[in-house]
């Protein structure tokens, strides 16, 4: 049962394994200040890096002595690798990060091995559960020891609780690498500290509860699922009534210095949803996601406050695409620290001194999804992009010194072999401007409006779907995408150039310290 309480704590919310552990998690930091804000102590633990470091010590103990000499190698200079990652000087060559990054990889690959299970920095895949399937999550509840990361969190799951009096306890589940070590730290909660409510939100349980027909298989284990933002809703649960105002993120409940980055990262949103709400088979859209934005006063008001407070090396914007209002408050009213996010390409970026005013308020990168070089295909998905803004918008950027980093999305039901082939010449003829490149391959939503009328394909995926095969209605299979990527898109001197240049595991979370290292 729970030991002595020391501290006097209502609520404790964890982000657990696998994400990337290079910066704080950005919905438990605004859930955290609004419980704030609300009067309602609470506590985050950010079992995410906690449980990677933890892994990773143990695998390096145990394979110093390793037969094969990479593995060898990687256990002992673990200590120097972690302190690489969070040195500048790491950035400034491309090459010794790569090999840091991989030998950190590799010792969790090592230690998760035993289980059945293929953990990376970035991901989490078990060999006979699935994170799509609720039988195996309550599985992973019924027998959390089968984790990798048991031995870890049995014993630091009572030392929180011990330090801390709570009466519910929240789970942000955002990715599917997440999903399996919740619930199997769900199910020793269950197991040794009944009393505790359980609630469930994040990302993810977003997207199964807003499915057509959604039924919660999890409610003899877990006491509250909510979808969409959590505020009010976990407010509720607690005998308060959100009063409509705005949350400011707290981060005191992190430590910085565990991070996997040369300096401390901000995670900061400026609304939820997406301010174009428009692109056939988005998430968003499927879902029915509202735009709920901050007045760009208050996000300006915000971060001046937070830089202040946290003293950032870089602002990481979690928006689907800052809206043109957000960039131009950004422009005129900085935000004392270098950033970077998602954004639209739309006219504004075609001036050039706009640009340039970008640069000066501290855009290091922008992330941008170009999705295709095709406009017939960009017209079918109703991107509202125009190619011609797009390369004028490319030029600009990079000529006011921010990198782009561009989006890809090959095999998508409007894109023939055809259409693939101009978006390998529009990249290929803008390779000088475009800093870095993410390729995928689509993947058709479990429902949404935009999914009809697409003849489904031949495999079960579980009764928590997020994505459905589909035969593609031109013939433009995912097996022919793949070699046509393999063979003939990356292979493209120009463009191989570029994907040279990704940041392994980290890519555009790490992206922006290449640029800036090399800047410096």
């Amino acid at each position: 049962m729970k030991s002595e309480i020391r501290k006097e704590t209502r609520v404790l919310l964890i982000h657990p394994p696998t994400a990337k552990a290079c910066e704080a998690p950005g919905g438990p930091a605004r859930l955290a200040g609004a419980l704030l804000r609300h009067g309602i102590a609470c506590r985050i633990w950010d079992a995410n890096i906690e449980g990677q470091l933890a892994l990773l010590n143990r695998s390096a103990e145990g394979c110093l002595e390793a037969i094969d000499p990479w593995t060898r190698r990687a256990a002992k200079h673990l200590a120097d690798n972690l302190a690489s990652l969070r040195s500048w000087k790491l950035y400034e060559n491309p090459d010794r990060y790569r090999r840091a990054a991989a030998d950190v990889n590799r010792l969790l690959a090592v230690a998760a091995r035993p289980y059945g299970v293929r953990l990376s920095l970035t991901d989490y895949e078990a060999d006979s559960h699935s994170p799509v399937r609720s039988a195996d999550l309550l599985q992973a509840a019924a027998t959390p020891d089968a984790n990798p990361f048991h031995f870890w969190f049995r014993g630091r799951l009572a030392e929180v609780l011990t330090e801390t009096d709570v009466s519910h306890v929240g789970f942000s589940i955002n990715y599917l690498s997440q999903a399996l070590t919740a619930f199997a730290m769900i199910g020793l909660i269950r197991r040794e500290y009944p009393l505790l409510r359980i609630v469930l939100g994040g990302g993810l349980i977003t997207s199964w509860m807003r499915a057509p027909g959604w039924r919660n298989p999890f409610a003899d284990l877990v006491d509250e699922v909510i979808a969409g933002p959590g505020e009010a809703p976990l407010l509720a649960l607690l005998a308060k009534t959100h009063d409509g105002g705005y949350e400011r993120p707290d981060l005191d409940g992190f430590s910085p210095a565990d991070y996997l980055a040369p300096g401390t990262i901000l995670p900061y949103s400026t609304a939820s949803g997406c301010w174009w709400g428009c692109c056939s088979f988005c998430p968003e859209l499927a879902e029915g996601n509202a735009y709920r934005p901050l007045p760009p006063e208050r996000v300006t008001e915000d971060l001046r406050a937070l830089t202040m407070q946290v003293k950032p090396a870089l602002i990481h914007f979690l928006d689907n695409a800052l809206s043109p209002a957000i960039l131009k408050a950004l422009a005129a009213d900085p935000p004392g620290a270098p950033w970077y996010g998602f954004a639209r390409v739309t006219p504004h970026l075609t001036d050039p001194q706009f640009c340039l005013q970008l640069k000066e308020s501290g855009c290091v990168m922008l992330k941008l999804g170009l999705e295709s070089g095709d406009q017939a295909v960009l017209d079918a998905l109703q991107k509202g992009v125009e190619l011609k803004i797009f390369a004028a918008a490319l030029k600009n950027l990079k000529a006011a010194g921010i990198t782009t980093y561009v989006y890809l999305l090959f095999g998508t039901p409007a894109e023939t072999r055809e259409a693939a082939g101009r978006t390998l010449s529009f990249t290929a003829a803008h390779a000088a401007e475009i800093g870095f490149l993410n390729l995928a391959i689509f993947n058709l939503p479990a429902h949404g409006p935009a999914t009809e009328g697409l003849a489904p394909g031949m495999f079960y995926a579980g009764d928590l779907p997020l994505y459905r095969p589909f035969v593609h209605p031109l013939g433009w299979s995912r097996g022919e995408v793949r070699r046509f990527l393999e063979k003939e898109f990356k292979k493209e001197p120009a463009i191989a150039s570029i994907l040279r240049r990704d940041p392994p595991f980290f890519t555009s979370n790490h992206a922006p310290f290449f640029v800036m290292a090399a800047s410096a």
